[in-house]
């Protein structure tokens, strides 16, 4: 078992080196395998130490197009799935990675891989889609969207961007107005529902037992 960590940590080590190491006949070769390894959940970034760092508030919210048990078909509420987060780490003194940062790389990995009209502009479009929308989608799970055994057929995703105002010595000016950038629907196929989502059987219902 020690020496399956052992080389499971070498392994991970090797594929951020050649992440981040300058371009080499291995990178080349197998700049798939490496990009599928990293992305998403091992990206690195120097955001912290850039000369300009974010000045901005993101909430990510999603909706659900739900189908009861009765066969009425019908639109939740949104759900801000980026406040939900920081009431979980307000007052925590040791919050989890998945509460600080599963979301945010979440969004942050979808916009850098799609332009402005939600478009994937490169390779890695598909692989972000995918995994925002499972992420919501157990999200929406553990909120009980549409109620008790409702199936989750749609989602739609939309991020509320808010400017952190300037501290008042500043003569920066910034907008105090919100801006929404709002994905299309997504169907949500079987294979978007994450473990420990509520199963769903061959005729398309919840299966009991919850």
């Amino acid at each position: 078992m020690l020496a399956l960590v052992a080389l499971a940590a070498c392994v991970h080590l090797g594929m951020v080196f050649l992440h981040v190491a300058p371009s080499n006949t291995v990178t080349k070769q197998h700049g798939r395998a490496i990009d599928e390894w990293i992305y998403p959940e091992f990206e690195q970034n120097w955001k912290l130490f850039a000369p300009n760092p974010l000045q901005q508030n993101i909430a990510v919210q999603v909706r659900a197009e739900v189908k009861a048990t009765d066969g009425t078909v019908g639109t939740t509420q949104w759900y801000d799935l980026s406040a939900a987060d920081g009431r979980a780490i307000d007052g925590n003194l040791l919050p989890s990675h998945t509460q600080q940062n599963e979301l945010r790389r979440a969004w942050d990995f979808f916009v850098a891989t799609h332009d402005t009209t939600n478009r994937p502009n490169g390779l890695r479009g598909d692989l972000s889609e995918r995994y925002l929308r499972r992420i919501v989608v157990l999200r929406l799970d553990r909120e009980g969207a549409g109620g008790p055994d409702a199936v989750v057929q749609q989602v739609q995703v939309r991020a509320r961007t808010t400017n952190v105002p300037p501290p008042r010595w500043s003569e920066e000016q910034v907008s105090d107005k919100p801006v929404l950038r709002q994905l299309p629907w997504w169907p949500v196929a079987e294979k978007d529902r994450a473990a420990g989502t509520r199963p769903v059987d061959r005729t398309g219902t919840m299966a009991s037992g919850r």
